[in-house]
C-alpha cells in the first residue's frame, strides 16, 4: 500500500522565488553602490544596535568560557603531570647514580695516590658490617684469607691509619679501630718527635699518652706512626692533636687527638699486605 504523498503547495514554491530575485537584487545593488549607500547605512546601524549586546554577551559568557577551558585543560595537565612526576623520579635516581659513582671514584682515587706514594702491596676492600655497639669499634671488610688477608695487617684509609686485621675468614675479615679501647698505636708527634701511644676509648676519642711534660706539643700538631713494636709502619697519619693540657706535677701531658679519617662514614679500606723494610708511607722524617 503506498503512502499518499505531500503535495508541494505552489504558494511555498512562488515565496522562495521571490526571496531568491529579493537576494540578487540586494547583492547586486550591495555591490554596485558605494559605502555611503542605503543599504551599507542599514548594516552599519544594525551594527551600531547590537554592539552593546554582543559585548554584554561577551562579558556574561566568559566565565563560563574560562571554566570550560580550565576544566578542558584540567584532563591534560594531569596526565602530562603524571608523566613530568615519573621522568622526575628516573632523573632524580640517574643523577643520584650519577653522584655516587662520582664520589666513590673519588676515594679510590685517594686510596690509590696512597698505594703508588707508599710503594707498599695492598689489598682493596669494601666495608660490610659496623659496630654493633658504641663500646666496639670493630668493622668487618669482604676481603679473607683466600686474597692473602691474615690477622695483624694494618688498615689504612684515604687519610691515614684505621686499625689492623684481628680476624680473618675466607672471605671477610674483622678491623679493629684506633679508636677501640682495645687499640694501641705506636706513635709520634710529626714536629717535635715526641713519642708516645695513641690509644681508643669507648667514647670514640684518641688520646695521645706517655708524652714527657717537658715536651712541648701544640694544637693542630700531626700525630704519626712511629713504627715501634712492628705492627705499623712508620708514618702512617694517626690524626691531629686538638688538645694539651699538663698539670702542675704530672709527669706526662693530658693530650687529643682526632683521627684523620672520618671512621663512622667508612665504605672502601685498603689493607696493607706486604710492607717493604724500614717503610716510611706517611710524612715523617
Amino acid at each position: 500500500m503506498k503512502l499518499p504523498q505531500p503535495e508541494k503547495s505552489s504558494a511555498s514554491v512562488g515565496l522562495l522565488i521571490v526571496l531568491a530575485v529579493v537576494a540578487l537584487a540586494i547583492t547586486t545593488v550591495w555591490f554596485r553602490e558605494g559605502d555611503s549607500g542605503p543599504i551599507h547605512r542599514a548594516r552599519l546601524g544594525m551594527l551600531a544596535v547590537s554592539a552593546p549586546v554582543q559585548a554584554a554577551g561577551e562579558v556574561v559568557t566568559r566565565p563560563v568560557r574560562g571554566f570550560v577551558a580550565w576544566s578542558s585543560d584540567l584532563g591534560v595537565s594531569r596526565s602530562q603531570l603524571e608523566a613530568l612526576r615519573t621522568q622526575n623520579v628516573e632523573l632524580r635516581q640517574r643523577v643520584s647514580t650519577l653522584e655516587e659513582a662520582r664520589l666513590e671514584n673519588l676515594r679510590l682515587k685517594k686510596l690509590a695516590g696512597f698505594t703508588q706514594a707508599s710503594n707498599t702491596k695492598t689489598v682493596g676492600a669494601r666495608v660490610i658490617g659496623r659496630p654493633t655497639n658504641q663500646w666496639e669499634g670493630v668493622i668487618t671488610i669482604d676481603r679473607g684469607t683466600e686474597d692473602g688477608i691474615t690477622a695483624g695487617m694494618p688498615v689504612v684509609g684515604a687519610q691515614g691509619l684505621l686499625g689492623q686485621t684481628v680476624g680473618v675468614t675466607k672471605h671477610a675479615a674483622k678491623v679493629r679501630l684506633i679508636t677501640d679501647p682495645q687499640s694501641g698505636v705506636a706513635a709520634m708527634v710529626q714536629s717535635t718527635r715526641a713519642e708516645g701511644v695513641v690509644r681508643g676509648s669507648i667514647e670514640g676519642k684518641l688520646t695521645l699518652d706517655f708524652v714527657s711534660a717537658e715536651t712541648t706539643v701544640r694544637a693542630g700538631d700531626t700525630v704519626i706512626s712511629s713504627g715501634m713494636g712492628g705492627v705499623y709502619p712508620k708514618g702512617l697519619i694517626v690524626g691531629e692533636v686538638t688538645r694539651v693540657r699538663s698539670a702542675p706535677s704530672a709527669l706526662y701531658k693530658d693530650i687529643e687527638v682526632t683521627p684523620s679519617g672520618m671512621l663512622s662514614g667508612l665504605e672502601e679500606v685498603l689493607v696493607l699486605v706486604s710492607i717493604p723494610a724500614a717503610a716510611d708511607v706517611g710524612g715523617g722524617e
